[in-house]
Parts: C-alpha cells; sequence; structure tokens
C-alpha cells in the first residue's frame, strides 16, 4: 500500500531492532503491488527481500535498475502469477530473469510465486471435464510450482529454451480460439435519460409506496431441504418438473410470509441459486466451472469461482421464470434480483489476455439484456447487486480513480437504459464505504442498500459531510448472527440515519440477504422491522399533521 515517510521510518526501525536480535535470516515478502519507497526498503538489515514481478513488475523492476540492490541480498522474484489459474507465459518470465540477471547474479535470485499459492485451487489433475483447450490453458497450484521448476532449469541451462516453446504451445490454443476472437467494447449508454428527481416523482406515482417501505436484500434461508433437492436434481436424481415443483413451493410459501410480515416490496428469494456469482456464470457464455477448485474465502469458508475464459454473452434470460411466477402470486412489487458485473468479475477468476475493464463492459451488455427481458415482461423494480465494487479498489490511491471510473460505467451500461418508470436497485455490503463514497452516488442507482450493522453505523457520519439524494436503505440489522434485535434498536438504527437523510428517500431493510439464516429467526427478524418501520413511520405522520 502507500506509505508515508513517518511510516517508512518506523517500518525500517522495526527490522532493524528484529534483525539485531535474532541469527535468524529474514527474508521480507511484499506482494500484491510494487513497494514504497524501495531505496529505503532494500537497506533494511535482512538477508532477502521478495518483490512482486506480477502487479507490481513495472515500478519494482524499474526501481532495481535505477537504484540497483545489495549484493548481500537474495531478490525473491515473484514471476508466477499466484492470485490468478493460468499459464504463465514462459517466455516473458525467462527474459525478466535475464533482464535482472544484468543487476542482479543468477545465484542471488530466488524464483517463486508472486504471493502466497492460497489464493489458487490445489491441481488440474481431478478436472476431467474441462474442454481441454480451456485445461491446457490453466495452472492451479502444482502447476504453478511445475512452472517454477521449469524456469530454473531453462534459467541454468539455456539449451532447454526449447521448452518453453511446447509450454506456450499449450495455452496458445485458447487465445487463438473462437472464445476469444476481438470483440468491440460495448457501445451503450451509460447515463439514465431523466434526472433522479424526475424519475423519483414518476416511480412515486407508479408505486404509491408507504414512507419509509421496507424491503429485503434477495435471498431467503437455504434449508438443507433446498439444497439437498438441487443436490439430487444435478445428479439427475429426481426430474426437471419435480425440481421446479420444489423451486415454485419455496417460493409461493415465501411469497405469503412476506405478505404476512404486510413487508411492501418483496422478492423471491433465490432458492434455485447455489451462488450469486456461479448461477449467472452457469448461464452466460465464455464462462467454466472446475469440479475442485475450492479457494479460502475467510475463516473455514471455501468458494469455488467461475472461470472467465472466453468472451461474455447471453443467449437466453437468466431469472425471467422465478420472478415472473413469484410476481404472478401477489399484488405487490416484486424485485428482479441480479448480480452485477462488477461483482461477477471481482468473485471469478478472469481471463488475463484483455483488461479487466473490457470482461467488465462485456458482462455488463450480457446483463443489460436481462434487464430489459424483466422490464419488458412488466417487473420494473430491478436490483443489481454489487457487493463487491468496493473489493476491487486498488491497493495504490492513484489507481483508485482509474478503477472506479470504469467499475462505475460497467454498473450503468447494464442499468440505465431502461423506462423511467423502472426503478433500480443496487446493494453493497463487506466494505468499508467511506472511501468511496461519490462513486456509490455516481452509480445513479434509484434506490441503494447498505450495510451498516457490522461497522456500528458508521457509514451514517459519511452522510453529514456528502449530501445524498437518492433512494437509500441502510440496513437496520446484522442478518450475520441468529440474533434478534429489539423493535427499539431497529428505531434507533432508522432514526440516527434520519438524522442526516430525508425521510422521503429512505427504505428499510436488513444488512444483507438471508440465506444463511434459519427460519424462525428470519421471520422473527423481519416481523420486527416491520413494526420499528412503521413505528418510525407514525412518530413522522404524527410530526407532518402538525
Amino acid at each position: 500500500m502507500d506509505m508515508t515517510n513517518e511510516e517508512m521510518e518506523v517500518f525500517s526501525r522495526l527490522y532493524e531492532e528484529i534483525s539485531s536480535n535474532t541469527s535468524v535470516h529474514i527474508i521480507l515478502q511484499t506482494y500484491f503491488e510494487s513497494v514504497s519507497h524501495y531505496e529505503k526498503l532494500v537497506g533494511i538489515p535482512v538477508k532477502g527481500i521478495g518483490l512482486d514481478f506480477v502487479y507490481g513488475l513495472e515500478d519494482n523492476i524499474e526501481a532495481i535498475e535505477q537504484y540497483g540492490f545489495p549484493k548481500d541480498k537474495i531478490l525473491g522474484v515473484g514471476i508466477i502469477d499466484g492470485r490468478n489459474i493460468w499459464r504463465s507465459n514462459l517466455r516473458e518470465s525467462h527474459q525478466l530473469i535475464s533482464r535482472l540477471s544484468k543487476h542482479i547474479p543468477l545465484q542471488n535470485q530466488l524464483l517463486q510465486p508472486s504471493s502466497s499459492l492460497l489464493h489458487v485451487p490445489v491441481s488440474l489433475a481431478q478436472e476431467t471435464h474441462l474442454d481441454p483447450i480451456v485445461k491446457d490453458a490453466l495452472a492451479f497450484g502444482d502447476e504453478k510450482l511445475e512452472e517454477l521448476r521449469l524456469l530454473r532449469d531453462v534459467a541454468n541451462d539455456p539449451s532447454q529454451t526449447s521448452l518453453l516453446t511446447h509450454h506456450q504451445e499449450t495455452f496458445e490454443k485458447l487465445n487463438q480460439s473462437n472464445w476469444r476472437d476481438k470483440k468491440e467494447t460495448p457501445s451503450l449508454p451509460t447515463k439514465r435519460t431523466q434526472t433522479f428527481s424526475e424519475r423519483y416523482r414518476v416511480q412515486n406515482q407508479k408505486w404509491d409506496l408507504p414512507l419509509l417501505p421496507t424491503t429485503t436484500i434477495g435471498s431467503f434461508p437455504q434449508t438443507k431441504e433446498v439444497r439437498r433437492a438441487r443436490f439430487s436434481w444435478r445428479k439427475g436424481e429426481i426430474s426437471n418438473d419435480t425440481y421446479e415443483t420444489n423451486i415454485k413451493s419455496m417460493i409461493e410459501k415465501w411469497i405469503r410470509i412476506q405478505e404476512k410480515l404486510d413487508i411492501d416490496v418483496l422478492v423471491h428469494g433465490e432458492f434455485e441459486r447455489n451462488d450469486m456469482v456461479e448461477f449467472f456464470g452457469e448461464k452466460l457464455n465464455g464462462f467454466a466451472f472446475s469440479n475442485n477448485g475450492w479457494v479460502q474465502s475467510y475463516g473455514s469458508r471455501c468458494v469455488k469461482p467461475p472461470i472467465i475464459f472466453g468472451n461474455v454473452s447471453l443467449d437466453h434470460p437468466m431469472t425471467l421464470k422465478e420472478t415472473l411466477y413469484a410476481q404472478s402470486l401477489t399484488d405487490r412489487p416484486v424485485k428482479g434480483m441480479l448480480t452485477g458485473p462488477v461483482t461477477i468479475l471481482n468473485w471469478s477468476f478472469v481471463r488475463n489476455d484483455i483488461p479487466h475493464q473490457e470482461v467488465a463492459y462485456q458482462i455488463a451488455e450480457a446483463l443489460l439484456k436481462e434487464v430489459q427481458s424483466l422490464e419488458h415482461a412488466g417487473i420494473t423494480m430491478i436490483q443489481v447487486d454489487e457487493p463487491a465494487l468496493r473489493e476491487g479498489l486498488p491497493l495504490k490511491k492513484e489507481k483508485h480513480e482509474t478503477y472506479l471510473h470504469w467499475a462505475v460505467e460497467a454498473f450503468r451500461m447494464s442499468t440505465s437504459d431502461v423506462a423511467v418508470t423502472t426503478q433500480i436497485h443496487t446493494h453493497m455490503c463487506y466494505s468499508d464505504f467511506n472511501q468511496i463514497i461519490e462513486a456509490i452516488k455516481a452509480l445513479d442507482a434509484d434506490v441503494i442498500s447498505i450495510e451498516t450493522s457490522r461497522s456500528h453505523a458508521e457509514i451514517i457520519s459519511a452522510f453529514e459531510s456528502t449530501v445524498y439524494d437518492k433512494g437509500i436503505g441502510l440496513g437496520v440489522y446484522d442478518i450475520h448472527s441468529p440474533r434478534v434485535p429489539a423493535v427499539e434498536e431497529m428505531t434507533s438504527v432508522i432514526e440516527r440515519a434520519l438524522s442526516v437523510l430525508p425521510a422521503e428517500l429512505f427504505w428499510v431493510n436488513p444488512d444483507c440477504g438471508l440465506k444463511t439464516r434459519g427460519e424462525h429467526e428470519t421471520v422473527a427478524a423481519l416481523e420486527i422491522m416491520v413494526k420499528a418501520a412503521k413505528t418510525v413511520r407514525n412518530q413522522l405522520t404524527k410530526e407532518l399533521i402538525r
């Protein structure tokens, strides 16, 4: 990350203290970016320094060429990508080693991944169902270690450079395939034709919702029964008709629960979805899925990210059937629920032959087709979630603006070409939002819901200095805990938010989706949430009458 001079001084003193009190040889490992304060860093009394020559390539190598590298230190050459799953271009890697060897003897170079390999799956050995062209272009953990071995052998014996040619040929087949035909960047509207105030007036007339309308974020409890039915269906143990009947029964059950709770804007519950990214990847062109490509997400939770290997496009609607069925059961509005282009990008392994920006735009173009399919079918409240938008923010501040520009643009590509009466919602969670509040405004969503309970409502303070003039829902309770809050706790969050946000634009909702919660606690918490909303709503109504 960026470091101040003062921080670097403290950092240097710490390592001087550590090194002066031990005989252990320390290798100071850096990764994910180029280093700040290179000249001071290489002066720290450690045995070796590891640098990332994948994500920090240009700045790190230019620093070595400008300032040199100490003759008494080992350079850890982070040369194999530890964060993505594609084979390396070993010709380019070999050229980099040769370039570094002009300044650092080969015996002082330690070849290694750019970071820990916990970010990639273990092995391709069991991946028997992937298309051979795609599989040949991949490298999981074991394969990356083989690449390091090959690089070492060629660096020590240049006569073996022909091995690099064979390695290159295996992944060039994918680059030359129809899946990666050159595709023009889509030219899509990135701005609604009406201002928010114009949209707000028309949408208000259409929906006629009460003050402080209530809704949820999208998913409802995925019980063992729901997961078991999906597993049986995927194994072919139950028919499509049986599985769809099961999904419909769950949708109807939760539509009735929401109506009974008197929630204003409903959702279908997402019982047909295994994961908010994988579900869409399975229905989009350009995605592949491993059998065993698990990686750690957080704690003991693991995920199996989709692999974006080619151009992304959409042939058929992805969510229309379930959403329309849910809407047919009720007179209340049911939101269409989609995952946004930046989150699909950031929670996938992404092709590395074109910039991520271009991939995001391709996903946005596909999602716009889905948004318009929903709209044309009469679903005109559509939520496009972007929980991972903040997650993709580069470590270096100088790169923030570029990333946020194309990330916001990708979202707007997927949501702007709609009618004035279509209300676009989005949701964000898992993040410190104060840093990107301007980008959140720039999304131009009609309604945004933001996780707040886990940060103890700190995001509310951001609106004391930043005017937010669109619909917003700050989560009134933490869905990550089974605890059901008291009504006073939820009314307190609402009242705190209304001290800086206009009541006519405020929505009441949980922090996040309810997929991981139990049915009893979900119903109990939502019942209290509606009660809290009505309590504050009645107070505001009385004040207006006065």
